[in-house]
């Protein structure tokens, strides 16, 4: 993997740790948390496990679906190989391979007001980058989160422990969370469910064509 996105261009998003805590089930209304929200900070981030020789490289994406839960073009599925949307709406903001240093290690940026109109549905996802291949799965994950910052105020608005979805897991990718849009509003819901197949079955069963490596 390369780093094909520079995140020096968007402004630094600060933690704020507040009450904001999701469990998986749990779903809530965006514009009523936060009446200002025009932009979000999808923050994850994840601590290196000590005892493993390799690092565990995370990935997040997003797929960009319609009607039928399925993405339109391939530019519909925005991570570290296709850094911005189909409709410049989605942006990510680069490839961390190790989970070192503090704060978020990766994380994309969404324009709600720009998300093209057929896109009602904004899955992401959380991956191991050759998880199988290196034997490694969502159980090694220490401290892993995903979070929801206003990209404008740089107020968190929900965040999301991934520590009891992983536990004992032995799956590479999971679906976090989808943000479903209502009209003006987006609603999100936390997910937590672990995937077999890794990200390559999950992006092919939402209509994404991926080459042969």
């Amino acid at each position: 993997m390369v780093d094909i996105f520079d995140p020096s261009q968007y402004k630094e998003v600060k933690i704020e740790l507040n009450q904001n805590s999701l469990k998986k089930g749990d779903e809530i209304n965006m514009m009523a948390k936060d009446q200002t929200l025009k932009s979000l900070h999808i923050g994850v981030g994840w601590d290196l496990n000590a005892f493993d020789t390799d690092p565990l490289d995370l990935d997040i994406s997003c797929f960009m679906l319609n009607r039928q839960s399925k993405t339109r073009v391939n530019e519909d599925f925005v991570f570290y190989n296709n850094a911005v949307g189909s409709d410049q709406s989605i942006l990510h903001g680069g490839d961390n391979r190790t989970g070192a240093a503090d704060g978020d290690d990766e994380s994309i940026v969404v324009h709600l007001e720009k998300v093209h109109f057929d896109i009602i549905q904004l899955m992401f996802v959380l991956s191991i980058y050759k998880g199988e291949e290196r034997g490694q799965s969502l159980a090694k994950m220490r401290n892993a989160y995903f979070r929801l910052v206003n990209l404008d105020t740089n107020i968190e608005i929900a965040r999301y422990e991934l520590a009891n979805e992983a536990a004992d897991r032995k799956e590479t990718a999971m679906l976090v969370g989808v943000l479903n849009r209502e009209g003006p509003k987006w609603h999100f819901v936390a997910m937590g469910e672990c995937v077999e197949g890794g990200l390559r079955s999950i992006a092919e069963g939402y209509d994404i064509i991926v080459g042969s490596s």
